[in-house]
């Protein structure tokens, strides 16, 4: 099978939100597996071009642009044996972000992206890459399988005529929505500007139903989210769409990358530990005390330490953590926070510390170095947001043993099994509502669970046990887009 991944994010060479690890590792994990591919992404100035080798630019192809024609670069290199393909343009894509700056989002994000799913399309005539599947995820790739059905499933002599798309859902909550002014500028017909099998949302161009409306198969992060987003509390606006398309809908679970995150063998461990140990939980010991040490909290080994790593805004569920951070630190826990925030956020964390000095600290930003030393060393993960458009750091801190406290309704419960309700095979638990309250009355159960040092050590080793492979993860996918071939080939 052959596969184009069209991404804006790889790990390697960009990262700016945990898309960039999906789209590196599931490629990979692809190729070990046998399928053809190619990754494609714009050539943006946050690149590091460095890690790829023999990049070469290949040609150019010239695509529609508001009435006009715009002629971009094309470059291909390897990553590993990844073959990557760049779409480059001095002015869209290399002299910006993949985003947006310190002022915001773009304002044009509406034509870089247009342009963007064009010359990807373009750019497989020119590498004569014939796939099977265009797999592309969120709102930056969302014209792309509307312009793909539109003008190259209908033009027998492009490479991708008879290829199906697959549009990942990653993050619901970023839907890139636009003015209806835009539409002739982008090259579609006023006539998809509708609700029902269209690209309008709320009286503006979505990119996102666009991608949802318009691929063959759409794809989201678990089973149980493939549910629950076509529900109106929990569809973001495009409940409607999902229910009706909800045959074409699948959800699978992400994998996370052993290589990277292997605590038998992460150097950055004060002592590795793993299953094979004749006391797996000796090592995350030596780490939660040299952690406790290098962070200058109270050295208690019997004191429960309780990681928070994510941004803090109300998506990440901000919200009503606030709320709970005083209460959880009188309730004898210390507390690591890892992440980024806006500066009165962060000022309001930090006068926290300060009241809480030696329970509580504080590390501006992410640094993935320092999360392996958190993760290593903690007993707990709060993760509060009522949606994760992926599981990967849930998994990656039960790697690591720790056990997580997630909302039962953000998607993670196909992860996660709550010790509350099932003590003997429990590896995390579940807040039922989304409310401070309910979180609250989580950490407390985890903490009674915690005071129990036998029954939170079985906790751990199930922890430890739990297998979320890319390499399971990629077989669901090849599933995934065997789904995509066979409506493609009854078309």
């Amino acid at each position: 099978m052959r596969v184009a991944f069209v991404t804006p994010e790889l790990l390697s060479l960009a990262r700016r939100t945990s898309l960039a690890e999906l789209s590196e590792a599931l490629p990979r994990t692809l190729h070990s597996l046998g399928t053809e591919m190619r990754v494609i992404l714009p050539f943006h100035r946050e690149l590091q071009t460095d890690r790829l080798v023999d990049l070469t630019r290949v040609g150019s192809v010239e695509v529609e642009d508001g009435g006009e024609r715009t002629t971009l670069g094309v470059h291909i290199g390897r990553l590993g044996e990844l073959p990557v393909v760049l779409i480059d343009h001095p002015v869209l894509f290399r002299a910006r972000h993949p985003y947006g700056d310190e002022e915001g989002p773009y304002p044009d994000n509406w034509r870089r992206y247009a342009v963007f799913s064009r010359g990807a399309l373009a750019a497989l005539r020119l590498l004569d890459f014939k796939p099977d599947v265009i797999h592309c995820v969120d709102w930056t790739t969302g014209l792309l399988p509307v312009i793909h059905k539109l003008e190259v499933a209908t033009d027998p002599s492009h490479p991708a005529a008879k290829a199906g798309t697959f549009f990942g859902v990653h993050n619901l909550a970023m839907q890139g929505s636009f003015e209806r002014e835009i539409l002739p500028r982008i090259g579609l017909p006023h006539e998809l500007f509708r609700h029902v099998e269209g690209i309008e949302l709320g009286g503006k161009v979505n990119y996102l139903k666009a991608g949802a409306e318009f691929a063959t198969i759409v794809g989201t992060h678990s089973p149980s989210m493939a549910e629950r987003i076509q529900t109106l509390e929990r569809g973001d606006g495009l409940d409607e769409t999902f229910r009706r398309r909800k045959k074409e809908l699948v959800g699978v679970l992400s994998g996370i990358d052993y290589r990277a995150w292997d605590p038998s063998r992460d150097p950055l461990l004060a002592q590795p530990f793993s299953m094979e140990d004749k006391d797996p939980t000796a090592g995350k010991r030596k780490c939660k005390t040299t952690l406790q040490a290098g962070l200058r909290l109270d050295n208690g080994p019997r004191t429960p330490l309780v990681a928070i790593i994510g941004r803090f805004d109300n998506d990440s569920g901000f919200d009503i953590l606030a709320e709970t951070l005083t209460p959880i630190l009188e309730r004898s826990l210390e507390l690591v926070m890892m992440g980024p925030g806006n500066q009165e956020i962060l000022e309001r964390i930090r006068t926290i510390e300060q009241t809480f000095a030696g329970r509580c600290r504080v590390i501006e930003g992410y640094n993935v170095n320092t999360a392996h030393t958190i993760l290593a060393g903690a007993d707990m993960l709060i993760m509060p947001a009522h949606y994760h458009p992926s599981n990967a750091l849930c998994a990656i801190a039960m790697r690591y043993g720790v056990a997580p406290l997630v909302y039962e309704k953000s998607g993670l419960e196909d992860t996660v099994i709550d010790a509350g309700a099932n003590p003997a095979k429990g590896t995390g638990f579940l807040f039922p509502h989304y409310r401070s309250d309910s979180l609250l009355q989580s950490i407390d159960t985890a903490r009674a669970f915690y005071k129990k040092a036998a029954e939170w050590k079985k906790l751990v080793l199930r922890c430890l046990t739990q297998d979320f492979s890319w390499h399971e993860s990629g077989r669901n996918y090849q599933k995934a887009y065997r789904r995509v071939t066979r409506r493609t080939r009854g078309r």
